[in-house]
C-alpha cells in the first residue's frame, strides 16, 4: 500500500468533523504552464451565485504569471461545483486570473472565447470533448508496465476487460464517479489503444461551459491519482515509438447542423476549417508534432482533410450523421494537452465569423510577449 493511499485511509476519520457552519471553496485555475493550482478559503456560508464568492489572488511570480516586483494575480470566480473531496456543502471554485490594471492575465484564454462564445449564442454551439490521458508511476513508468521493459503489442487494450489488457480502473471508477458528484456533463469513459491510458468524453455543453467543464474534470482527475499515488499525462506523444499518442477529438455542432438539411452546413463549415488549418494547429497544442503524423490514426498536422468514418483524417464525419444528413463533426487535431478555451474559441470563430476585438490567434500570442 502506497503512502498516498495509507494517508487518505488516516484522512477519513476526519471529513465527517463538523465544520460549524462554514465552507471551504477551493479555488482553482490555470497557471503559466498549462497546469492547475489551487488553494483553499473559507467561507462564513455557501454561496447561491458565483456572484457571491469573493475574489482572491495569489503570488504570480511562483506560477510563471507575474514579476516579483508586482506578483499579485487577481482570481475572479466563474462557476462553481459541488466538492467530491470535502463534500457536504463545500465547493470548488473556477477562476479567470486578472492583472491589477484590469486587463486578463496573459494566460487566461477563457476571457476571450466567452466574448466569443456571446457573440453567437443564437447558433446553440454545442461541443464534446474526448479527453485522452496516460497514467505513471512514482518513477517515470507508464503505469504497470514491466520496469525496462514493454507489454505485448496494440490490440487487446482498447475498450478492453481483464487483468493485463486494463490498469488502474479503480482511478478511472473514482474520477468518473466524482465528475458526476459535482455535476460535470462526463458522458463516459473506456480504456484507450495504449495500455494504461484512458478517456474520458465531456459534454455535449453549450459554448464556454464546455472549457469550464473539461478544466474541472481535469482538476477532479489529477486530485483522485493523488489518492492512488498515480501521475497523470496530457502530454500528445508519452511514449515514443508504435504507440498511439493521446488526443482531445473535439466534437462540434450547431444548431442548423443538427436538422435535416445540416450536413451542407456541416460542409460549409469544414470548407472554412480547411483555410484556416495552420492558425488552428497552432492552437491545437504543444508537442502536437509528434503525434499528428499520419500514424496511430492521425492526420499529418502539414494538411487538412476530412473524411467519413476516417480516424485518419483532420476532421471524421460520423457514419451516422453521413446517413442521416444532419449532425455533428469530429475534428481529430486537438492534441491531449489544449487549453479548451483556445480549441473551442477558434472553432467559434472559424465557421461563425470574428468578433471585433477578439482574435484566437494573437490571444495563443500573447503568451510571449
Amino acid at each position: 500500500m502506497s503512502l498516498y493511499v495509507e494517508n487518505t485511509t488516516a484522512l477519513s476519520k476526519y471529513l465527517d468533523l463538523d465544520q460549524r457552519g462554514k465552507v471551504l471553496a477551493e479555488y482553482i485555475w490555470i497557471d503559466a504552464f498549462g497546469d492547475i493550482r489551487s488553494k483553499c478559503k473559507t467561507l462564513d456560508a455557501k454561496p447561491a451565485s458565483v456572484e457571491d464568492l469573493p475574489e482572491w489572488n495569489f503570488d504570480g511570480s511562483s506560477t510563471e504569471q507575474a514579476p516579483g516586483n508586482n506578483s499579485d494575480v487577481l482570481l475572479r470566480p466563474v462557476a462553481f461545483y459541488p466538492d467530491p473531496f470535502r463534500r457536504g456543502d463545500n465547493i470548488v471554485v473556477l477562476t479567470e486570473c486578472w492583472n491589477n490594471d484590469g486587463t486578463p492575465n496573459k494566460y487566461n484564454h477563457r476571457t476571450a472565447a466567452a466574448k466569443i462564445m456571446a457573440s453567437y449564442t443564437d447558433e446553440e454551439i454545442w461541443f464534446g470533448l474526448e479527453q485522452e490521458y496516460t497514467m505513471f508511476d512514482h518513477d517515470g513508468n507508464v503505469y504497470a508496465w514491466p520496469k525496462g521493459g514493454y507489454p505485448a503489442p496494440q490490440g487487446p487494450y482498447y475498450c478492453g476487460v481483464g487483468t493485463g489488457k486494463v490498469y488502474a480502473r479503480a482511478v478511472v471508477e473514482a474520477h468518473y464517479k466524482a465528475c458526476l458528484y459535482a455535476g460535470i456533463t462526463i458522458s463516459g469513459i473506456n480504456a484507450e489503444v495504449m495500455p494504461s491510458q484512458w478517456e474520458f468524453q465531456v459534454g455535449p455543453c453549450t459554448g464556454i461551459k464546455m472549457g469550464d467543464e473539461l478544466w474541472v474534470a481535469r482538476y477532479f482527475l489529477h486530485r483522485v491519482a493523488e489518492d492512488f499515488g498515480v501521475k497523470i499525462s496530457l502530454h500528445p506523444k508519452p511514449l515514443k515509438g508504435d504507440w498511439n499518442g493521446a488526443g482531445c477529438h473535439t466534437n462540434v455542432s450547431t444548431k442548423a447542423m443538427r436538422v435535416p438539411g445540416g450536413m451542407k452546413v456541416i460542409d460549409a463549415a469544414l470548407e472554412k476549417l480547411s483555410k484556416r488549418h495552420a492558425e488552428h494547429i497552432s492552437l491545437y497544442g504543444k508537442d502536437n508534432d509528434q503525434r499528428l503524423t499520419g500514424r496511430h490514426e492521425t492526420a499529418s498536422m502539414t494538411a487538412f482533410s476530412s473524411g467519413v468514418a476516417n480516424r485518419g483524417a483532420s476532421v471524421r464525419i460520423p457514419r451516422s450523421v453521413a446517413l442521416e444528413g444532419y449532425g455533428y463533426f469530429e475534428d481529430r487535431r486537438p492534441a491531449s494537452n489544449i487549453d479548451p478555451y483556445l480549441v473551442t474559441g477558434i472553432v467559434v470563430e472559424t465557421i461563425c465569423g470574428a468578433v471585433e476585438g477578439v482574435d484566437m490567434v494573437k490571444e495563443f500570442a500573447r503568451e510571449s510577449e
